[in-house]
């Protein structure tokens, strides 16, 4: 069991690749943190469908919300004391092009990708992961903070991610990079996985081109989890401010 015994917060585990990654850490014999504004009831029944000795603490509010972040991170403490593992997870994707975006949508997408990423890591990384000289952060970004957006196999434009969304997961990406540095000396990584096209409610009625894609079929989240558990474990410990594409191919370089 690759990580048995620590304790992993997950954000945005009520679904998709946070509710996976929760599987699948849990599996790994992690103690899990669910965060997210909406019901884990779910992802819990399927945790212990894998390991039904596993712990687990849910944590529902808004993690847009420093108040609350600060509160989950200590309820996870006062529970599990050290914390080893961070997933920033949550993410929302508006597709409003640049013509009809709206200033509540950017901010939207920007401080549930980028924001609540920033005071999760701040929270866990000062003391917790400090103290104990270790962890193992891991955000959940996308190629098209890469790539500009992936463009959908739709007529019109409505299925491309907007934006924000794009401008947010870049960022996701210079924020992985910066903290790599700034903690890699106290035996702290981080790393991203950025998925490509990928079945989750976020492209839930969305049909993507996937004829110029190597692996052609859309990804599922049991393949962004695969990744999350190597950043995770200490497997992956000489790796630090990488960027993952798990994309079927659909882009090298």
């Amino acid at each position: 069991m690759r990580v048995n015994g620590q304790t992993a917060i997950i954000t945005g585990a009520a679904s998709g690749i946070g509710a996976e990654s929760a599987v699948y850490l849990a599996r790994e014999g992690a103690n899990i943190v669910l965060v997210d504004l909406n019901s884990c009831a779910k992802t819990i029944d399927s945790i212990r469908e894998q390991n039904p000795n596993a712990k687990v603490l849910e944590c529902l509010g808004d993690i847009r919300d420093p108040e609350f972040v600060k509160a989950s991170v200590a309820r996870a403490s006062d529970t599990f004391g050290e914390l080893h593992i961070l997933v920033n997870n949550a993410g929302t994707c508006g597709r409003l092009g640049i013509d009809t975006m709206t200033l509540d949508v950017w901010e939207r997408d920007m401080d549930t990708n980028v924001k609540a990423a920033f005071l999760f890591i701040q929270a866990v990384v000062y003391p917790h992961m400090m103290e104990q000289k270790y962890g193992r952060i891991i955000n959940i970004s996308s190629i098209s903070g890469m790539n500009g957006g992936v463009v959908s196999g739709q007529d019109d434009s409505s299925g491309r991610s907007g934006p924000a969304y794009s401008a947010s997961k870049g960022a996701v990406i210079a924020l992985t990079k910066w903290v790599a540095k700034e903690l890699g000396g106290h035996g702290i990584t981080c790393n991203s996985v950025a998925p490509g096209a990928t079945a989750t409610g976020i492209t839930a009625g969305v049909a993507y081109d996937l004829s110029q894609q190597v692996v052609k079929r859309m990804g599922t989240p049991g393949d962004i989890a695969e990744a999350v558990l190597y950043f995770a474990s200490p497997e992956s410990s000489y790796a630090t401010g990488q960027v993952l594409k798990v994309d079927g191919g659909n882009s090298f370089g």
